[in-house]
């Protein structure tokens, strides 16, 4: 799919899909203290064996074309979940997982972090599709009613000026 973004003015042939790295907890530990507190690949994180993270993705319908975009999220997990997760990775059939979003998506206002989310696991080497709550959060009505590609191209360079 080739497109003139209207934000930068440049021809792009795809619009690639954005994500976190790390959860947002992850920042909040002293940089010297991570390499004792944290275990992290990049499927999933464990801060001070309480607090849990899995890597999944926000689908978002593109109005007007015959795709989804995807937004690279990480959202919290029960202690038994995300053994449950790690015991089944490969596998389509656990869940669906309730956990808090945790990655902050700056373009999104007011916060996206702590969102109520579900994780729907779809086995093989995917990544968990998270499912945000129904609300009035712009995030949300997003994922359900779609948005434009200008719009995605906006998110896609407001994320990056951020340097996420």
């Amino acid at each position: 799919m080739s497109y003139q973004c209207q934000v930068c003015g440049a021809e792009h042939d795809a619009l690639p899909e954005i994500g976190a790295e790390r959860p947002d907890q992850w920042f909040g530990i002293p940089p010297h203290e991570r390499a004792r507190r944290v275990r992290w690949n990049p499927d999933t994180c464990v801060i001070d064996d309480t607090d849990f993270f899995i890597r999944g993705v926000i689908r978002i319908p593109l109005k007007d074309q015959d795709q989804d975009w995807g937004l690279g999220v990480w959202v919290s997990q029960k202690r038994e979940n995300f053994q449950t997760y790690l015991d089944n990775h490969r596998s389509d059939t656990i869940g669906p997982f309730f956990g808090w979003l945790c990655t902050q998506i700056p373009y999104y206002q007011p916060s996206t972090l702590f969102l109520k989310t579900m994780a729907h696991f779809r086995g093989g080497d995917l990544r968990p599709d998270i499912v945000v709550e129904p609300t009035d959060h712009p995030l949300a009505r997003a994922q359900k009613d779609g948005i434009t590609l200008d719009e995605a191209w906006r998110i896609l360079h407001f994320y990056q000026n951020q340097g996420r």
